[in-house]
């Protein structure tokens, strides 16, 4: 993976000791191990931008794949005694910081942000996940049409998009190593 502003990180045994701060080369290949399968089940990459967003703030990302119910509530549990914020409202505060900016960006052309943000919200984070990156609203209308259905041929969620790629290329650009 490439992370704008943080740099190459591989999806391999010692990604879970770089991301998770795992001492132990044999915990963080377990841990990776286990990071790769979860990616390959497709879990984090609807949220890689949020957490590319936490690194490049200088936050810690901790990824846990628990085996049960009761496993995953003692993790939620521990985690969030810990003071951690959930990848949901890492998510929210994340947009709070753009929604101004965009709103702004919407509206130049007379757009209405208030009834077409959540269209336009959904095309922009479609347009940072990692199938779109680097492809316009036409070379990736298939996955889009899959992932959402009708909701993609609104003019909102398409504007939402390219201004998605826009925004994933300037985060490129601004940090380029």
């Amino acid at each position: 993976l490439l992370i704008p502003g943080v740099g190459p990180i591989l999806a391999a045994g010692i990604v879970g000791a770089a991301l998770l701060g795992a001492g132990g080369a044999a915990t963080g290949a377990a841990v990776g191990g286990k990071l790769e399968d979860s990616m390959a089940r497709g879990l984090p990459h609807d949220e890689l931008f949020v957490y590319e967003d936490a690194l490049r703030r200088g936050r810690s990302v901790v990824i846990v794949v628990a085996d049960d119910e009761p496993q995953t509530e003692t993790v939620r549990g521990v985690i969030g005694q810990a003071g951690a914020e959930s990848v949901d409202a890492a998510r929210e505060n994340w947009w709070v910081g753009l929604r101004d900016a965009e709103e702004a960006e919407y509206t130049v052309d007379g757009g209405d942000f208030g009834t077409d943000e959540s269209f336009y919200r959904r095309g922009f984070e479609s347009a940072l996940h990692p199938r779109a990156r680097g492809r316009s609203f036409d070379d990736d209308a298939e996955r889009l049409r899959e992932c959402f259905g009708e909701e993609c041929s609104s003019g909102a969620f398409r504007r939402g998009y390219e201004r998605g790629q826009r925004y994933q290329q300037e985060l490129l650009e601004r940090h380029k190593a």
